[in-house]
C-alpha cells in the first residue's frame, strides 16, 4: 500500500498506479494445440499468405507477432485475430530496414518473452521484363526479397538458437525455373533457398531448422499490387482460377512444414513439375515456357 503521508520535495512523484511503475510481464502463452507456449513473428501478415499463415500457427497454439508496413491494415488483422480468440501483438516494421527488425524481434520479447519461429514471408513482387525496368525498381523488389528475409532472421538468431527454434522462408515456383517479367523477383526467391543451405552447414548441431516454401499460385487478395517497371503498382498477371489454391490452403501447408521441420516444401503438382523437369530435362522446360510466351502472354504481361 501507499504511504499517507504527503510526498516530500525530496523525492520523486509518486506514480499515478502501482502498474506504472513495473515493467510490463510478457503475456501467458497458450497450453494447448502443437504448438503451444512457442512464440512466432511472421512478417507480412498484414494480409494475404502472412495473415492466412499467422492465423493457423495461432490456431495450432502459437503467439503471434503480427507485421507489415500499413498500420491501419495491421491493427485491422490483430483485432480480428484477437476477436477469435487468439494471442496476437502487432508491430509496423519496414524489414528491409534492420533497426525496423530489431524492433520487431523486441516487440516478440516484451509481449511474449522468448522466440520460437520466424515465417519470412514479407516480399514485393514485379510485373516488368528486364530490359524495361529502371534499376531503383529492380533493386526495390530484390532488396524486399533478400534483405527483407536476412535482416529479420539476423535480429531473431540468437533468440532462436537459445530456443533451438525454426525459421522458413517463403519463396515461389518461379525461382526453380525463372519466369519471364519476374527477374528480380526470382532472383531474390532463388537466393533463400542457398541462403537456408549455407546456414544449414555453418549452424549444424544448434537445433535449429532452416527450411524454404516454394509457394505456387494462389488467390490473393482484391487489392493485391506489384510493381511495373516505372515502380508503379498494378494488378498481377492472369491466373487460371483451376490453378490456385486458397490462402488458407497454403498456409496450412506452411504450417505442417515448420511442425515436421521440413528443408524444402514445393507446393501444388504444377510446382514439383517445374521442379522435375528442371532438373531433370531443363531445354523441355524451357521450350515450354517460350511456348506459353507465345500463346498466353497475359500469364506474364
Amino acid at each position: 500500500m501507499f504511504d499517507s503521508q504527503p510526498a516530500s520535495a525530496d523525492l520523486p512523484p509518486a506514480p499515478s498506479s502501482p502498474a506504472a511503475a513495473l515493467p510490463q510481464l510478457p503475456q501467458p502463452l497458450p497450453r494447448t494445440g502443437q504448438f503451444a507456449g512457442r512464440v512466432a513473428i511472421v512478417t507480412g501478415s498484414e494480409s494475404g499468405i502472412g495473415r492466412e499463415t499467422a492465423r493457423a500457427l495461432c490456431a495450432a497454439g502459437a503467439a503471434v507477432v503480427l507485421n507489415g508496413r500499413q498500420a491501419e491494415r495491421l491493427e485491422l488483422t490483430r483485432q480480428q485475430l484477437a476477436a477469435a480468440g487468439y494471442l496476437v501483438a502487432a508491430c509496423v516494421a519496414d524489414v528491409t530496414d534492420y533497426a525496423a527488425c530489431e524492433t520487431l524481434v523486441a516487440t516478440a520479447l516484451r509481449e511474449f518473452g522468448r522466440l520460437d519461429i520466424l515465417v519470412a514471408n514479407a516480399s514485393i513482387s514485379q510485373r516488368a521484363y528486364f530490359a524495361d525496368m529502371q534499376p531503383d525498381v529492380f533493386r526495390q523488389v530484390l532488396d524486399s526479397n533478400v534483405y527483407g528475409a536476412v535482416f529479420p532472421l539476423k535480429a531473431a538468431l540468437p533468440h532462436l538458437l537459445a530456443s533451438r527454434g525454426s525459421v522458413t522462408f517463403i519463396s515461389s515456383i518461379s525461382a526453380l525455373n525463372g519466369m519471364p517479367s519476374g527477374s528480380a523477383y526470382c532472383a531474390g526467391k532463388a537466393a533463400l533457398t542457398n541462403l537456408a543451405h549455407t546456414l544449414r552447414l555453418e549452424l549444424d548441431g544448434t537445433g535449429i531448422h532452416f527450411g524454404v516454401v516454394h509457394i505456387g499460385f494462389t488467390q490473393n487478395d482484391d487489392d493485391k499490387r506489384v510493381l511495373d517497371a516505372q515502380g508503379q503498382p498494378v494488378p498481377i498477371a492472369h491466373r487460371p482460377p483451376r490453378w490456385q489454391k486458397t490462402q488458407a490452403e497454403v498456409a496450412a501447408i506452411i504450417v505442417k512444414h515448420i511442425r515436421r521441420r521440413r528443408q524444402r516444401t514445393v507446393i501444388s503438382a504444377l510446382g514439383w513439375l517445374i521442379a522435375i523437369v528442371h532438373t531433370y530435362a531443363p531445354r523441355l522446360g524451357d521450350w515450354v515456357v517460350l511456348t506459353t510466351m507465345r500463346r498466353m502472354r497475359n500469364f506474364y504481361e
